[in-house]
């Protein structure tokens, strides 16, 4: 008979890269995890790892059985988990995942208080700019600013995100202040090379415009985009969850060119096709209160 420890201290074993590391990490002795492993392998009558004296690697059964050992992990997790949601009790893993910027200014200053009130609950938060496959990566939710194109997630809309196009009062001193389209397209932009292209999108009755501005500075972070910005290097095009304490500070400009971009929203998505769980509605509940509508980053708009 195959016993969940055995598979438990494999899946421990694989993720940690060691027997020590994921003895510590289920707080059990080597000795009680080695064994628990032997017992699997018997139990299975295939080997699962390949031993060194450097360190352990999968063998080909080990990566099938990896798989399903992880889903029986989390499902066993979930059930727990969801057994002390019925008491009430908020509690057990989470994994989400947000990009850098907002989970760093907005995100988690919102989950600590969460956190302090639910103290049974384990969250790990994985900062990335990059776009995460959740179901692959083993996300329970992704929290993303725009548009979610992938049809394999649920979305819940968090709160709106306004972008406004922004420069230094410096830079628009020098270069003057454009009011229209053609205008805007003579200027340095600071442009999101995360996107992969280098211009500006705004809706209109025709289509949506895209404007490409001469290409000022790159960056893949929004952080330095915004302070580029302020150190007048040219115009860029953020959401106010990044620029809103530099214009209401006085260090960056809006720009007003007659149209405006897309509204965005602030979602966390979970994978279609899982229930998602008492702990990801209560986590989406809170975030909602927490931004606010309008979010306090942007008081000044109403959706």
């Amino acid at each position: 008979m195959i016993k969940l420890d055995g598979i438990t201290s494999f899946v421990a074993i694989a993720e940690s890269g060691s027997i020590s590391a994921a003895a510590r990490r289920l707080r059990l002795s080597k000795s009680v995890v080695s064994e628990r492993l032997a017992e699997l392998e018997r139990s299975l009558g295939a080997g699962l790892l390949h031993r060194t004296t450097r360190k352990l690697t999968l063998t080909e059964d080990g990566n099938a059985f990896l798989q399903r050992a992880n889903r029986i992990v989390q499902e066993i997790e979930e059930a727990a988990a969801d057994m002390a949601e019925r008491r009430g009790t908020i509690s057990g893993p989470l994994r989400v995942s947000a990009p850098v910027t907002f989970g760093r200014m907005h995100l988690g200053p919102a989950l600590y208080p969460f956190l302090a009130e639910h103290p049974n609950l384990q969250l790990t938060l994985d900062l990335d700019d990059k776009r995460v496959d959740a179901a692959a990566d083993g996300y329970d939710a992704v929290v993303r600013n725009g548009p979610i194109a992938d049809s394999r997630l649920m979305a819940w809309r968090l709160a709106p995100s306004r972008r406004v196009l922004v420069a230094s009062p410096t830079y628009l001193r020098e270069n003057g202040k454009p009011a229209s389209i053609e205008e805007l397209e003579e200027h340095r932009g600071i442009f999101y090379t995360n996107r992969g292209v280098a211009d500006w999108r705004f809706p209109s009755p025709g289509g949506t415009v895209i404007i490409r501005g001469q290409m000022g500075f790159g960056l893949n972070n929004g952080d330095m985009i915004r302070d580029a910005a302020i150190a007048g290097l040219g115009i860029a095009l953020l959401p106010m969850f990044i620029v809103g304490e530099a214009v209401a500070a006085g260090t960056l400009e809006t720009i007003d060119i007659g149209v405006q971009p897309e509204l965005e929203y602030i979602h966390i998505a979970h994978p279609d096709g899982r229930h998602p769980s008492v702990k990801l509605r209560a986590l989406a509940d809170h975030l909602r209160t927490a931004f606010g509508s309008p979010p306090y980053w942007d008081p000044a708009f109403s959706n």
